[in-house]
């Protein structure tokens, strides 16, 4: 029995022994960095190009960072922005810019200026760190939000970050309009500073943006505590192993790496950095630089399985570990992978879940089982990560668990340590997302027989492409705005290299010329090209009537059946 009111009351243990200094810390997975530092204080820590960092020269470079954000006033409640590629840099502000007990925020350098002006405005963003390649996005998304705020715009401190393998006139230009160079900001800096871990595990450690299917992008808020069981998490359902030599395909502005930027420190792993993803330069790096794991979006693994042979280094050299999420792999870009000789772990989830947090853990069993049955039990999103303690498929209206038959549709909810804090300025979002005291995670799935789930449709209708998030409603937005257009609604189509793109169902206005139909669906991908990232811009452009409900709303289930008839696009023009 319960005693009375006993949800306010503590519960009752054997003994009242407090808790001290000498046995309880809050968790942060910086105390990894401190601890390889230690360990193997001479092993690679991290490799780019000619660039390599020992785990005892990271602990001080990463030190240094800290110390030199601290006099410079920048600690608690403060965001700094990264905006850069794969390069060292990104990897020393996991652990430095939260030493200093600020949070960090690693821009996607897919975004358009104005888009990333929104985020640094939104975050209030008092450092941004920028690789030199993309220093004139970050100084026009600066002059963006100084136009708006006229003078009330305190300009962020502005860190260049140079890289040998780069032509240095990028570098020279931002060194001429005031940024400082980060080997520089990092000598201002003490090689011992005494930082000091979070004192409450609940403080933020990053910030990552979502699209998300609303109109700006939703502040994405990750604690200490999290980041620790996530990034182990992350270690224990994939079986790495101490030493991991770990190659970055993955973006680290993609949920923090997925959290194995933290992981790589706890298991003193190697991280090599590889500035752009191409077949060739990941064969390369799995032949010459001993490479046992890497994650990647679908497309990644379709980029590799459909390499010319000259770029292939086959046989492989050892098991190469590979992890995947974002749009479900097709089963055969599965099966070919596996017969590669990689070994595939396929995951789920979200930036609001620290990036994946299900796997679908392989059983033993499944070996024996023919290719193509393998395959489709391995294409499911699986079973929730150690770290993650709730996960569910449940009615969203009355939150009751859906049936373990593989075919009734529900809502894909998680809670646990694993869930983020909320979204940054976000009330509404907030309580949206944590209705019901669960996680909703917007997507639609089903439970099957063994308790694995498997995703089937987005309710938001979000598109995947290249493991990133598109909003429909954005690319329908900018499709409207063309002059010839009367009515538009974007649905994901299969693309043979993104996985998924945006197609456009567009219906022309009477008087439009429509005549040349492909030299309109070109002039309309110019249109958003111009107004939208890169990869929003739609692949293909079908022109007609669209299908409609009684009360006039556009029927997106017809569309998408469509676009599978279309089949995927062939050849992206990304």
């Amino acid at each position: 029995m319960g005693s009375p009111g006993h949800g306010d009351a503590a519960e009752r243990d054997i003994d009242d022994l407090p808790r001290n200094d000498a046995n309880y810390t809050a968790l942060t997975p910086l105390w990894f960095l401190e601890r390889a530092a230690v360990v193997h204080p001479d092993r690679a820590a991290v490799v780019h190009g000619p660039v390599r960092y020992t785990w005892a020269e990271t602990y001080r470079r990463c030190r240094r960072l800290a110390s030199a954000l601290a006099q410079r006033s920048v600690g608690p409640g403060c965001t700094v922005a990264v905006i850069a590629p794969n390069i060292p840099a990104v990897y020393e502000a996991h652990f430095g810019v939260p030493m200093a007990g600020a949070v960090v925020n690693c821009v996607n350098i897919r975004l358009n200026a104005p888009t990333v002006a929104f985020l640094l405005e939104h975050s209030s963003a008092e450092v941004v760190m920028v690789d030199q390649e993309f220093f004139s996005l970050a100084e026009d998304s600066l002059r963006i939000i100084a136009e708006q705020k006229k003078g009330a715009f305190k300009q962020p401190l502005l860190i260049v970050i140079g890289d040998q393998t780069c032509d240095p006139v990028s570098l020279k230009s931002a060194l001429s309009k005031g940024a400082i160079e980060y080997e520089e900001f990092l000598e201002t800096g003490d090689p011992e500073f005494a930082w000091k871990p979070p004192q409450d595990e609940w403080k933020s450690i990053a910030l990552g943006y979502t699209s998300g299917t609303t109109s700006n992008p939703k502040g994405v808020v990750l604690h200490h505590r999290g980041a620790y069981l996530m990034s182990l998490s992350g270690a224990l359902v994939w079986g790495m192993n101490e030493g991991a030599v770990y190659l970055w395909t993955l973006p680290m502005f993609h949920c923090n790496g997925w959290c194995y930027t933290w992981t790589l420190a706890a298991l003193c792993g190697t991280s090599i950095c590889l500035r752009q993803v191409t077949a060739k330069a990941i064969f390369s790096a799995i032949a010459n630089q001993g490479v046992t794991h890497f994650c990647g979006a679908p497309v990644v693994l379709n980029t590799i399985v459909n390499a010319p042979p000259a770029d292939a280094i086959l046989p492989l050299p050892r098991v190469v570990n590979v992890m995947t999420a974002g749009a479900a792999p097709p089963p055969s870009v599965l099966a070919s992978m596996s017969k590669l000789g990689f070994r595939i772990t396929h995951t789920y989830g979200l930036s609001e879940t620290y990036g994946p947090s299900t796997v679908c853990a392989w059983k033993p069993e499944w070996d024996e089982l023919p290719d193509d049955e393998r395959a489709r039990l391995h294409a499911r999103q699986g079973i929730r990560y150690v770290g993650l303690e709730g996960l569910d498929v449940v009615d969203p209206k009355t939150m009751a668990p859906v049936p373990a038959d593989g075919s009734t549709l529900g809502e894909i909810v998680m809670r646990g340590n694993g869930v983020m804090k909320g979204y940054l300025k976000n009330p509404r979002a907030n309580a949206e997302a944590f209705e019901n005291g669960w996680f909703h995670s917007g997507d639609l799935g089903v439970k099957h027989t063994d308790g694995y789930i498997e995703v089937k449709d987005r309710a938001k209708d979000i598109i995947i492409s290249g493991g990133e998030n598109i909003s429909s409603l954005e690319v329908e937005k900018a499709v409207y705005q063309h002059p010839a257009v009367l009515e538009a609604s974007v649905v994901a189509r299969a693309d043979e290299q993104w996985g998924e793109s945006p197609c456009a169902f567009v219906t022309p206005k009477d008087g439009a010329d429509s005549s040349d139909e492909a030299a309109l669906a070109g002039d309309i991908m110019r249109f958003c090209r111009e107004r939208l990232p890169g990869y929003w811009v739609p692949k293909s452009v079908v022109f007609g009537p669209l299908p409609k409900t009684a009360t006039g709303k556009i029927k997106k289930h017809e569309l998408r059946a469509k676009a599978k008839e279309l089949g995927p696009v062939r050849k992206s023009r990304m």
